[in-house]
């Protein structure tokens, strides 16, 4: 019914930046809030960043002033800008969404996941 589909991940060296993208495809009709968490192995998954529809925008303590989510409700994708990327940055980052379908039905979706290694 509804996909979301990742890009963006990769190798950076501490410092540096990675802009993370998920677009969102199917029978949409509106979209409430789109997330990013992150998980490494043997721990749970961690919510980074949170946006609604309505442009508020939440981030978890660790990444505020380094990351920025935004949002094009137009083409129904929410980006992750990541700077002054750090080694506990590490992880596999996953976007979600929750989807009111054209049936009015409300659904939680999850994409497969982009890597991110912060190493030198």
């Amino acid at each position: 019914q509804v996909q979301l589909v990742e890009s963006g991940g990769g190798l950076v060296q501490p410092g540096g930046s990675l802009r993370l993208s998920c677009a969102a495809s199917g029978s949409i009709h509106s979209i409430n809030a789109m997330s990013w968490y992150r998980q490494v192995p043997g721990k749970e998954r961690e919510l980074v960043a949170t946006t609604t529809s309505g442009g508020y925008v939440d981030y978890t303590d660790s990444v505020k002033g380094r990351f920025t989510c935004s949002r094009d409700n137009v083409k129904n994708t929410v980006y992750l800008q990541m700077n002054n990327l750090k080694p506990e940055d590490t992880a596999a980052y996953y976007c979600n969404a929750v989807v009111v379908l054209t049936s009015r039905s409300t659904v939680d979706v999850w994409g497969q996941g982009t890597q991110v290694t912060v190493s030198s």
